[in-house]
């Protein structure tokens, strides 16, 4: 049985050998800390999990496939119940026993004949193929303020990822920098936690969405199959306007909480999102300023020209990409820097045969069922169940993300579940269920939609995915709407695909009865 290196224990790493399994393959998982897991691991060291953190997505889309949440379980689960249902996961497929705990990887190098030579404090040991999937959220982005080595505060100077004790701020002036999920999640925590005055510090204000829209959550009606496919067929113009109306719609605008208006180009602003930080703001009981000029001492300067005094200063300005492991020679051919990968879909290199990348992008949106997505392509690439990319296609797609290096680099959950779900031929086949249109075009794309088609299909794939869609109430019924066919038919328009028009005007007529 061929052996392939997985680095990383994470989800994206334990979805990978899931899946290697599966087709044959047997995965050497190489994990830095002492329980698998990556973030959810709550590993001193290489997790960035604090003890009252949720998941920002919900259970259902926080989840893989082939093991659901218990029914019971709360929406929003908590940090210690997802480090939990990866072991699981990882005992269901028998993953544990294939796990080197305590074995960072220190170097991961070219060899001869095309294998890799991958090293570790106990020796090298060469394979023919390497997934790495050692998480994108590791390393600490701090910007640089003028004068910040000089700040004097009890509380210090510390990023998101190192905020463990939230008793610790008790009774101090707090200022929170960053308008991340975590910056405002982390604000939120503070300020109701006994911090005697919360300040959040941004360089621009980003509309903010809470976890749930009339009870529904978010991730259930802002990630559908309609949105990506709009993303793809209508201008830029018309999708921004449309989703600033749906964010208006579900939560206002932060300039009516008290905090700062953000720019009225939606994608110039940013969404972020936090069920608390807005109605904190709007008691008081969170200050929004902009950003930081200076520091010196306690006393910190903002761009207004306003100064306050703090006892503590927390950065939650995000992560820097790093893999030290990797060779000189390697990071040249992917051009590799703090955000930059040059992959066709972020997956794949021409140069590099037998390497490959899983959960490696910035992505808006639930990670889990992108990360299983991604996984099934690379191991039934990795297995030859299915063909790999052509040495054109590599270099299209190795061409098309440079051209884009100097724009924005998240991808939605939605643009990434049909960018992955194709790879792998696996993306549902939406004549076959013209009786599920509604929920598999409006509803969630939940990791069991992508188990109805190709390979790994499971025949109760179905009705199990239209339930997962009748959760929460997010698509009551399978009957599509008027107003869901005149979206359907105004889609079909923009595109101007002949078997898209043909599968409307077969659907448009059962939801109009």
């Amino acid at each position: 049985m061929q052996k392939v290196a997985v680095i990383g224990a994470g989800p994206g790493g334990l979805a990978t050998a899931r899946y290697l399994r599966s087709e044959g393959l047997e995965p050497i998982i190489f994990e830095q800390g002492e329980r698998i897991g990556g973030q959810w691991s709550a590993d001193p060291g290489h997790s960035g999990v604090w003890p009252g953190m949720r998941t920002n997505t919900s259970r259902i889309m926080t989840s893989f496939s082939d093991l659901p949440h218990d029914a019971d379980s709360p929406t929003y689960p908590t940090n210690e119940a997802m480090g939990e249902y990866l072991q699981r996961y990882a005992e269901l497929f028998d993953l544990t026993s294939r796990v080197r705990m305590k074995t960072p990887v220190r170097e991961l190098r070219r060899g001869a004949n095309h294998a890799w030579t991958v090293r570790t404090d106990a020796g090298e040991e060469q394979f023919e193929q390497v997934v790495i999937a050692s998480g994108r959220y590791h390393k600490p982005a701090s910007p640089n303020v003028p004068g910040l080595q000089s700040f004097s505060g009890a509380g210090g100077v510390s990023h998101a990822f190192s905020y463990k004790r939230p008793e610790d701020y008790r009774g101090l002036r707090v200022l929170v920098a960053g308008c991340s999920i975590s910056s405002l999640e982390i604000a939120s925590d503070l300020a109701t936690l006994g911090a005697a005055h919360v300040v959040v510090t941004n360089r621009k204000q980003r509309y903010v969405l809470p976890k749930l829209v009339t009870g529904v959550p978010l991730d259930h009606v802002a990630f559908t199959r309609f949105s990506a496919l709009a993303e793809e067929s209508f201008p830029l113009a018309a999708v921004g306007d449309e989703l600033k109306r749906f964010v208006l719609g579900a939560a206002g605008s932060p300039e009516q909480f008290g905090a700062p208006k953000p720019k009225d180009n939606i994608f110039e602003a940013n969404v972020t999102q936090s069920q608390f930080f807005l109605p904190l703001v709007a008691e008081g009981r969170i200050k929004v300023k902009p950003w930081i000029e200076s520091v010196e001492g306690r006393t910190v300067r903002f761009s207004d020209g306003s100064a306050e005094v703090f006892d503590a200063i927390l950065f939650g300005t995000g992560y820097d990409l790093h893999l030290p492991f990797l060779s000189e020679d390697v990071r040249r051919t992917l051009d590799a820097d703090a955000h930059h990968l040059d992959l066709h879909k972020f997956t794949f290199h021409p140069e590099l045969p037998g390497l490959a990348f899983v959960g490696l992008f910035e992505l808006v949106g639930p990670y889990y069922p992108v990360l299983e997505l991604q996984a099934r392509w690379v191991a039934y690439t990795l297995s030859g169940a299915q063909a790999a990319p052509s040495k054109d296609e590599l270099e299209a797609g190795i061409a098309a993300y440079r051209a884009r290096r100097g724009g924005p680099q998240s991808l939605t959950n939605h643009a990434a579940a049909l960018l992955f779900s194709r790879a792998a031929g696996v993306e549902p086949e939406l004549e076959r269920w013209p009786d599920l249109a509604r929920p598999l075009m409006f509803g969630p794309l939940t990791p069991m939609s992508f188990r109805m088609s190709g390979h790994d299909s499971l025949p109760e794939a179905p009705q199990r995915f239209a339930a997962e869609a009748r959760a929460f109430g997010c698509t009551p019924s399978n009957q599509l709407t008027p107003m869901h066919i005149g979206q359907l038919q105004a889609l079909a328009n923009a595109r101007g695909d002949e078997a898209f028009s043909r599968y409307v005007a077969a659907v448009a007529p059962a939801g109009s009865n």
